[in-house]
């Protein structure tokens, strides 16, 4: 049996990243068909057969295929496109942090693990939380019940928003601002995005990144909150190779053919990153979240959510 995981295991991963006109069905696998294989294999067969690998593998590939994806974009136009976005994430990081604290207090729920809840609905997901957590000292529960909660949510926006984008006739400048306020984690923002355009896709992935650098303020902020100056802060620098990426494809007479190249490698290796976070679910993980962290999420979710519909839909043309 444990052979045959690994080779179905293998074989997914090998599907993941097949181009469409090799496929039987001349269409390649969707990130939300890779996210729904990687949770099928996981709640049907069990933890994945390479843990470690798996778990490298969708932290590093999703940062290589985010850097790849600003080889398509044009500095200029994503900055100016992306304005309003940038602006409506100083407050909804701010005003986030703020209600999830205090909605925290009222469940009675660990201060830790309401604080690291809040940071990775507000920022950027298990991003947040993992970088967070060290400077924190958050324990291996508090921070397994916040990434657990995160992602179970997550994998759900990954489906659904596209969903609720067509059914509310949104424009491709609304969704991609909307996905990347609203979803947390960047896999399933840039997911989403690209299932629903390539216009919603380079503006999701430019103002998520810009709010994944809020993690190193409020990585100082956490240092004050919880008085420890010894933990380590997590820069994610691989936003910066991003921007250098779009510099250099907005400057440089770089090969369309490089460049679109470049581009496709990054959206197949964002397939098969979100297959390896799909298999990286286990029914320990599901088990170990509980009612009040759950409803914690939920409601931030929900407010973050429906706040930033509203204001993106009435902002943006």
């Amino acid at each position: 049996m444990n052979q045959a995981k690994k080779w179905i295991y293998i074989l997914l991963m090998v599907l993941c990243v097949i181009p469409a006109d090799l496929t039987e069905f001349g269409q390649a696998v969707t990130p939300a068909v890779a996210l729904f294989l990687g949770l099928a294999y996981a709640l049907v067969l069990g933890e994945c057969p390479y843990p470690k690998f798996n778990k490298k593998t969708s932290k590093y590939l999703l940062q290589a295929s985010v850097v790849g994806l600003g080889f398509g974009m044009n500095l200029y136009e994503s900055l100016k496109s992306g304005s309003e976005g940038m602006a409506f994430t100083i407050v909804s990081v701010i005003g986030v942090m703020l209600i999830g604290v205090g909605l925290g207090y009222v469940l009675h729920l660990n201060r830790k693990t309401s604080y690291l809840i809040s940071s990775g609905t507000a920022i950027c997901g298990g991003s947040a939380i993992a970088a967070v957590g060290p400077v924190m000292k958050a324990d291996e529960n508090e921070m397994a019940v916040s990434l657990g909660v995160i992602f179970i949510l997550n994998a759900l926006a990954l489906f659904i928003f596209p969903e609720i984008g067509h059914w509310a006739e949104m424009s491709q400048q609304q969704f991609g601002t909307w996905a990347a306020i609203a979803i947390h984690d960047t896999s399933s923002v840039v997911g989403a995005g690209e299932a629903y355009g390539t216009e919603a896709l380079q503006l999701a992935t430019l103002i998520k990144l810009t709010r994944a650098l809020w993690i190193i303020p409020l990585a100082l902020v956490t240092m004050a909150v919880f008085r420890d100056k010894t933990g380590k802060i997590s820069i994610p620098w691989f936003i910066f190779l991003f921007i250098l990426a779009m510099i250099a494809n907005t400057y440089l007479p770089l090969p369309e053919a490089l460049t679109s190249t470049l581009v496709y490698i990054a959206k197949r290796g964002l397939v098969l990153t979100l297959f390896c976070i799909g298999a990286s679910l286990s029914m320990k993980t599901i088990r170990s979240v509980g009612i009040k962290p759950m409803l914690l999420a939920v409601a931030l979710w929900i407010i973050i959510g429906v706040s930033s519909f509203f204001v993106v839909m009435a902002t943006i043309a």
